[in-house]
């Protein structure tokens, strides 16, 4: 809700009447300070808003989830790096069901400036994998699969890997053959 410097500036200020609480010998409210402060601090590594959208998310709520996102007016200035990241990463998950090109675009933009777990960098280069195998870049997809695996070190992903693997052995998505006027799968 707030920009990212004016949760500093608030954590700072708050900081400040923390320290004159201890300096007036009220310990107990300097601390609570303290403990104010540093969810301000919080905040300006982690946008409350992208967290209410993961929330969104955990929940299949797609439309609730990109209301939240759509709050973000200027996601260059207004987040860190990081949680620039997340916003790309996020609104590409929303509209990979609808439109496989700014999806792409989004995810792409998320892996460039960085995601903080390996589990979410994954899924972002597995979804990359599915795009490459269904414009046919199939040398790409591999190595984007690849990549994919090593990152996930939970094997949380590892059978949707597999599926996406075994697609590209059978030929991909849409390989039809054609034999003598017959048309098979």
């Amino acid at each position: 809700m707030f920009n990212k410097y004016i949760k500093l500036v608030i954590a700072i200020g708050i900081l400040s009447v923390a320290g004159w609480q201890f300096y007036e010998g009220f310990i107990g409210n300097g601390i609570m300070f303290i403990f104010l402060a540093a969810i301000f601090v919080f905040l300006y590594f982690k946008n409350e808003i992208i967290l209410l959208a993961f929330l969104r998310l955990r929940k299949q709520d797609f439309p609730g989830a990109k209301k939240w996102l759509d709050r973000i007016k200027n996601p260059q200035s207004a987040l860190v790096r990081k949680q620039q990241g997340y916003y790309n990463y996020l609104n590409g998950l929303m509209v990979s069901q609808t439109d496989l090109r700014a999806s792409e675009k989004f995810f792409k933009t998320a892996i460039s400036l960085g995601l903080s777990t390996n589990t979410d960098l994954a899924i972002a280069k597995m979804n990359l994998a599915g795009f490459a195998l269904q414009k046919n870049r199939r040398m790409e997809a591999q190595q984007l699969l690849t990549e994919a695996k090593k990152l996930d070190k939970h094997s949380m992903l590892a059978e949707q890997i597999k599926m996406m693997q075994q697609q590209m052995k059978k030929g991909g998505p849409q390989k039809m053959q054609y034999t003598k006027g017959v048309r098979r799968r």
